[in-house]
């Protein structure tokens, strides 16, 4: 489909032939020709954020809680320097995202023009790839192109430059018919002699681990569904980072819980003596691996991934194999069938012995055994009476991340939106307004800590005007609490600047913005007061005053291995001794 329009007519018409239901932006005087054409269309729902920051985080919501392209779309200069930070942040986590950004007029570039920056030099090193259009008759292709970008082979952002005059000229608008990119083809079926090496290799396999990744679920639910297929067909035990929670589902008994720094007693045990391990969708960054000379030391490793730099990157593999996660599993389930394959059941049962031994210490243990609210606790509860429930589920970034990583269970792929490789506080409340823009039906919660929530508390007033019920679960300690925590383990105890004093009364602050304030500071009245947040039917803030100084546990320490782990302060060495006793006695 070949046509004449302008420039921004192209823009608009690029969104709508691509399914594009939602975009997020901000207007200025660089992008006013697309938004004029914005305002006489009905196809395309614009949501104003209140920063520009917030229009890329809000993309990154929509775009994991529905796998689809989230897109944003903001002016020069400072509104595209603003994006700088979601942009990073979807590179690192592999999220696709397109960005349109207005520039100054072509003759303009160069001069120093108000409101102008390098955009494409400014975004080079965060985005997969970016353009700055020159002519109209381009334009079209490049949009096209741009998502094709975002979504294949590894996902994640791509940045469009549209000068003004640009917008304005008339030119051919090429369709989104046999859209490629000229040198960009992703791999997605992977190596077959590579994968029956693989299934060889896990047959023989005397304490295997399956280890999953964000890659899982950014390769669709199909992904999701073979990786089940695959491990209950093994029997073989599974863990997962931070980015790949839900892929396969926390509530079944060969779930090992988180992976890394603030994960699970059995699943860093288990990583650590494990003798095959099958990484799939996961890069091996320094939060999994800790002291890379000491993880995993005795297995042999199985890489799956997308990405070919990322194959053999951190850590040695014996076996990678480039391609999407499904079309791999596919692959390897077929293979294993046709083989006729069997786990070494007296070598597994003797390997879940283990295991259960690592369990029966109950690291994530924790007592409410007084009226004030133990964070853990209140996870554990928001998770209690949110079941059964359509929820999605965002964090800001900090100690509050980690206890929602480990008491909020998730059993699908795509309910779980975090800032994993980037740790951007501030992420939180935007990427749950993408999600509620995307799921208007469906309970979206970001979990947040005090300090985090006004990096980017101005998007509140978003969810107002749009009318998107987003609950901001607040667990309110009055500290930057991963700071504190780490200057109490690391620095003496001298506690830096960490302290959030001059915090404003949230429940005001909710109602000044026309939303709904709510605050629990009693153990015994939060299940009642978490029902209410969720029956209330529009935005709410709740403050949820916690103990100030509780630790985030288990922690692998700077520079520890997997099997050095600081437990939870809760889990004495009394308990922990009659845990392992009670075990060792059940298995005999």
């Amino acid at each position: 489909m070949t046509r004449q329009m302008t420039g921004a007519e192209m823009v608009v018409q690029a969104l709508i032939d691509q399914g594009v239901e939602h975009l997020f932006g901000y207007p200025g005087g660089a992008v006013l020709p697309i938004y004029d054409e914005l305002f006489q269309q009905d196809k395309v729902q614009h949501i104003l954020v209140r920063q520009e920051g917030g229009a890329g985080h809000s993309a990154e919501g929509y775009a994991r809680s529905t796998g689809k392209v989230g897109v944003a779309l903001v002016t020069s200069g400072p509104g595209a320097t603003n994006m700088v930070t979601p942009l990073t942040d979807a590179l690192m986590d592999s999220i696709p995202m397109v960005c349109i950004t207005g520039q100054v007029a072509t003759h303009l570039i160069g001069s120093d023009a108000f409101q102008e920056a390098d955009t494409v030099g400014i975004t080079r090193p965060c985005t997969k790839h970016n353009w700055l259009v020159k002519d109209v008759n381009d334009l079209g292709r490049i949009l096209h192109e741009a998502f094709y970008v975002a979504r294949s082979g590894r996902p994640g952002p791509v940045v469009v430059d549209i000068p003004k005059d640009v917008q304005f000229a008339t030119g051919t608008y090429e369709g989104p018919s046999h859209v490629e990119h000229k040198t960009y083809r992703p791999q997605v079926e992977g190596d077959p002699a590579a994968i029956q090496a693989a299934v060889e290799m896990i047959a023989k396999a005397k304490k295997p681990i399956f280890y999953t990744g964000g890659g899982v679920i950014n390769s669709g639910p199909e992904a999701s569904a073979l990786l089940r297929e695959l491990v209950q067909l093994t029997g073989f035990p599974i863990t997962s980072t931070l980015m790949g929670l839900g892929a396969y589902p926390a509530s079944d008994k060969q779930w090992l819980g988180m992976l890394g720094m603030h994960g699970t007693y059995e699943a860093n045990n288990a990583m650590h003596d494990c003798d095959v391990m099958v990484n799939i969708g996961a890069r091996f960054d320094d939060r999994i691996t800790g002291r890379l000379d000491a993880f995993s030391p005795g297995s042999k490793k199985i890489h799956i991934d997308i990405d070919p730099s990322s194959i053999n990157k951190n850590v040695r593999v014996d076996i990678g194999i480039v391609g999407d996660v499904a079309h791999v599993l596919k692959a390897m389930l077929a293979a294993w069938k046709s083989a006729g394959h069997k786990a070494d059941k007296a070598a597994l049962k003797s390997w879940w012995g283990e295991i259960d031994r690592w369990r029966a210490r109950n690291s994530l243990g924790f007592r409410q055994n007084s009226e004030t609210i133990l964070p853990q606790y209140a996870i554990r509860t928001l998770h209690e009476r949110t079941l059964g429930k359509d929820v999605y589920v965002s964090t800001e970034v900090g100690q509050h991340q980690m206890w929602a990583a480990q008491y909020f269970g998730f059993d699908e792929p795509n309910r779980w939106m975090t800032s994993g490789g980037l740790g951007t506080m501030g992420y939180g409340l935007p990427a749950a307004i993408g999600a509620q823009a995307a799921h208007r039906d469906a309970l979206c919660i970001d979990i947040a800590g005090d300090a985090s929530i006004l990096m980017n508390i101005q998007e509140l007033s978003t969810a107002i005007q749009h009318e998107l019920p987003v609950k901001v679960f607040i667990l309110n300690n009055q500290y930057m609490g991963m700071v504190r925590q780490w200057q109490q383990l690391l620095h003496g105890n001298r506690l830096s600047h960490s302290y959030t004093d001059s915090l404003p009364d949230f429940v005001k602050l909710a109602e000044a913005y026309g939303a709904i304030g709510m605050r629990c500071e009693k153990a015994s009245e939060l299940p009642e007061a978490i029902d209410a947040m969720i029956a209330a039917k529009g935005p709410v803030l709740f403050d949820c005053r916690v103990a100030n100084l509780a630790n985030c546990f288990p922690m692998i320490p700077s520079g520890k291995a997997h099997n050095e782990m600081l437990l939870p302060e809760e889990a004495t060495d009394e308990v922990i001794a009659n845990a392992i006793d009670a075990a060792g006695k059940a298995l005999v």
